[in-house]
This record gives structure tokens, C-alpha cells and sequence, in this order.
């Protein structure tokens, strides 16, 4: 969960910044929410499937923490919020 914590918190300040641009930030929320699912469950999904302790354990640790960061902060770290969108 710390490892997805850490790039949730990278990637969301670089989401943010470029969304108060002067050009609107609709794509790049958009874009930057994609990219924390696939990280966060995406990738989290892909470490289940190679059996190992080390692998099982940070894979469930990126979906749990995606979901987290979901559900504490109503969507908004993760995109998933529509008043993000306009």
C-alpha cells in the first residue's frame, strides 16, 4: 500500500498541476486516472498471476491501495470523482 500511496501521490500532484493549465484539465484527469487504475489494478492484477510470496503480497498491496485511496478521499485522489470532469 506504501508503494501505491507513493505513486498516487506523484502522479496526482503532476495530474493536478496540469489540469489548472490554461488549456482545461478534463484529459488530463482523465488520463491520470486511467493510469492510477492500471498501476493500482492493473498491475496489482498482474502480480497476482506470478506466484510468488513477494509478488502476491505487493500486488494485493496496489489494489488495496487503490481502493483505499478511493473510498478515504471520495474519489478525488483516483479521478474517480465526476466533479473532477466539469
Amino acid at each position: 500500500m506504501a508503494l501505491y500511496s507513493l505513486v498516487n501521490v506523484v502522479l496526482g500532484l503532476l495530474m493536478f498541476f496540469a489540469a489548472m493549465g490554461r488549456n482545461g484539465g478534463t484529459p488530463w484527469m482523465a488520463v491520470g486516472a486511467v493510469a492510477l487504475a492500471l498501476v493500482g489494478l492493473g498491475a496489482g492484477a498482474g502480480l497476482l498471476f506470478v506466484r510468488r510470496p513477494w509478488a502476491t503480497g505487493l500486488g494485493l498491496g496496489l489494489m488495496i491501495g487503490w481502493a483505499l485511496w478511493s473510498m478515504v478521499s471520495a474519489g478525488y485522489c483516483t479521478g474517480l470523482n465526476p466533479s473532477l470532469y466539469g
